[in-house]
């Protein structure tokens, strides 16, 4: 397990281990309690882009209109619950999607850019007749959703980025198409680790039980894995992920939100992109990568922040 966490710069380093906290079990069960109920999908469908079939749900009408969401690595909308289970779903009308190579979308032959995977959200809202909403892009959704805004400005009102990293001097998210060259059991661990650096190696030797539930949880928790050849697609294509200098230009209203515990996109990367982005909040809530589901705040203050 050594070394991951060196990728970290010192100073960086220095903040975790002086906020590493023990966490009790509720912490560590909340990694895979997401919401309470299961919305009711109101439409669900495929798509046919100038590129590629692309699957898609959607929520019910709300008087708020259509938001975009996009989803994280490895996404699966046949895994529940998920984003169209979120809050958000009691505000807007929620439209998320498989991305290209994963869930029920079209899985083209040859490598995938960051570019194409901007190009397939522009093509969906183009095929639903939309322009100028609101989107919330997550960890590489929010990659996603940074090239969007890039290629197509029109298509955005409002961004929400959520534990992501805009690459270049703004510094990038954990290379983590690097853990698929690992063995299967630490290539667990150390995703678990990286997720919430809480989850320290002295914390694993005090808390092994813990530890093992926790990977037991992660195995199980998605009966839907993506086909590894095509995961490593999108992985490859993150790795190259880099729209610092173009941040700049962002001319529309940003929240930042990100996990204080975060180590796939650390705290630093997100104060980089606050520093470039003229008109952007940012905030860090208690967590880590996945701190929308460990902080009830989170979800409640995106929400908020939709609605002004």
């Amino acid at each position: 397990m050594q070394g991951f966490i060196k990728r970290l710069n010192s100073a960086e380093y220095d903040r975790v281990e002086k906020l590493n906290k023990k966490i009790d079990r509720e912490d560590i069960n909340i990694f895979f309690i997401l919401f309470n109920s299961i919305i009711q999908v109101e439409h669900m469908s495929i798509i046919s882009t100038k590129e590629l079939d692309i699957y898609f749900e959607r929520s019910a009408s709300k008087a708020n209109g259509p938001l975009l969401y996009i989803g994280g690595t490895g996404g699966d909308l046949r895994n529940k619950p998920n984003q169209l289970d979120s809050p958000i779903t009691k505000f807007f009308e929620v439209i998320s999607y498989d991305q290209r190579g994963l869930g029920q979308t079209s899985k083209p032959p040859g490598q995938y850019s960051m570019q194409q995977y901007a190009d397939d959200a522009a093509n969906l809202l183009d095929e639903l007749e939309l322009e100028n909403i609101p989107v919330v892009g997550v960890s590489f959704g929010g990659m996603v959703a940074q090239e969007l805004i890039k290629r197509h400005p029109r298509k955005v009102s409002k961004l929400v980025l959520a534990c992501t990293s805009a690459g270049g001097y703004g510094g990038s998210s954990y290379p983590l198409h690097e853990l698929e060259l690992l063995e299967e059991e630490e290539r667990l661990e150390r995703f678990i680790m990286i997720n919430d650096l809480r989850i320290s190696e002295s914390w694993v030797l005090e808390n092994e039980e813990q530890f093992n539930s926790l990977k037991i949880n992660s195995r199980n928790r998605n009966p839907f894995k993506p086909d590894p050849e095509n995961l490593l697609k999108q992985l490859l294509a993150r790795k190259d992920h880099n729209t610092f200098e173009d941040l700049r230009h962002i001319d529309i209203p940003v929240f930042l939100m990100g996990g204080k515990y975060d180590g796939i996109a650390p705290v630093s990367n997100m104060e980089a992109m606050h520093e470039e982005i003229k008109d952007s909040k940012l905030k860090f809530y208690e967590g880590g990568h996945l701190f929308l589901i460990q902080d009830k705040n989170a979800f409640q203050e995106l929400i908020e922040w939709l609605l002004l």
